[in-house]
């Protein structure tokens, strides 16, 4: 009889719950922590509830304020992006696309080749973790192999969560957060660690504004550059959404970085602003205004390889700064990282 091998997944964004469902599709009993509230990591939705009785369709309000969209160029993710459709789990995203630069604004064609999570990104996420065993609100401090089980010539990892208590064992092990997050959980491995830390990670400042009229901008989303801004969205526009007139506003690598402990009170407003001098008309009335920080945004510039990998010590590091960023980039990273733990030797044990 062939026992069920045992794995850890540090991580629930898209790479993490692809790796997770792949394993154990192949046989494998899965465990994925994670230290946020839900699965998806920066594929995410914020909804908002807004209490004004008097103004029903301003009481729920729900904003992407990660990632905005994805494309599906690969065979595998375009067959799995079939299949969020197929489950209402996914939509083309029919919006009127812009560019900014410093003269000005030029139509973007829109090709109908973006796709975003109904009713809200977050989806994805919840799509992937169904059927999972995702354990949620759960920091892992630190990794350690073990000496072998009975019958295995290959160590075994133990975790150890905060607070001190230890989880495992398992027979490999993924981590699949941000490289900064990944190298402390890497000492037990070091070309891994030394390899996750020689990437830089850049920072983005998030708002998300809902008012209380329809913006008059002719455009639903644009590219920015010569700005504060980089992106800036009409959430509203894509399909499956609330009433409410909600935009995303995303600021660039470098400003988030020059500003990344300035606090949401300040950011909010001041990119904001950024946003009127775009439309360069009069905005309606904020009935919403807040800012998020994400601290580790996107790889500049990222990976290729799409794993990395050590089979003598079984684990892997995966994640969209190991193939290129995206959330497509997530997911075949996530594809390489379970077929790399797959292919350990001695990961099976008779």
């Amino acid at each position: 009889m062939t026992a069920r091998r045992r794995a850890l997944i540090v991580g629930a964004g898209i790479a993490g719950l692809t790796a997770a469902r792949q394993l154990q599709d192949g046989g494998w009993t899965v465990t994925v922590v994670d230290k946020g509230r839900s699965p998806g990591g920066r594929v995410s939705t914020r909804r908002v509830l807004n209490g004004d009785a008097d103004r029903p369709e301003h009481t729920s309000m729900s904003f992407d304020h990660g990632a905005q969209y994805f494309t599906a160029r690969d065979p595998r993710f375009a067959a799995e992006v079939e299949r969020w459709v197929g489950e209402g789990a996914a939509r083309a995203w029919s919006g009127v696309f812009a560019a900014f630069d410093s003269e000005g604004r030029e139509p973007v064609a829109n090709d109908g080749g973006r796709w975003v999570g109904t009713p809200g990104m977050s989806t994805i996420g919840r799509v992937l973790a169904r059927g999972l065993d995702v354990r949620c609100r759960t920091t892992v401090t630190g990794l350690e192999p073990g000496p072998p089980q009975a019958g295995d010539a290959q160590p075994v990892w133990r975790a150890t969560l905060a607070g001190g208590d230890p989880v495992g064992p398992f027979e490999a092990v993924i981590v699949s957060t941000p490289a900064p997050q990944a190298v402390p959980l890497l000492a037990a491995a070091p070309a891994l660690a030394a390899a996750a830390a020689a990437v830089r990670m850049q920072p983005c400042w998030a708002v998300m504004v809902a008012f209380d009229k329809r913006v008059t901008a002719p455009f639903d989303a644009a590219f920015v550059s010569g700005s504060p801004l980089a992106w800036i969205a009409r959430d509203r526009s894509k399909p499956h959404r609330d009433l409410a007139e909600t935009w995303v506003l995303h600021a660039s690598g470098p400003w988030s970085a020059a500003h990344l402990d300035d606090g949401a009170d300040a950011v909010g407003p001041f990119l904001l602003n950024a946003f009127a001098d775009l439309v360069r008309a009069p905005l309606p009335l904020p009935v919403h205004l807040a800012a998020h920080r994400w601290r580790y945004a996107c790889a500049d510039p990222p990976l290729s390889q799409g794993v990395l990998a050590d089979a003598g010590r079984r684990i892997a590091v995966c994640g969209d700064w190991c193939a290129g960023n995206r959330v497509e980039g997530a997911y075949l990273s996530g594809l390489a990282a379970a077929a790399a733990v797959a292919g350990f030797e001695g990961g099976r044990r008779d």
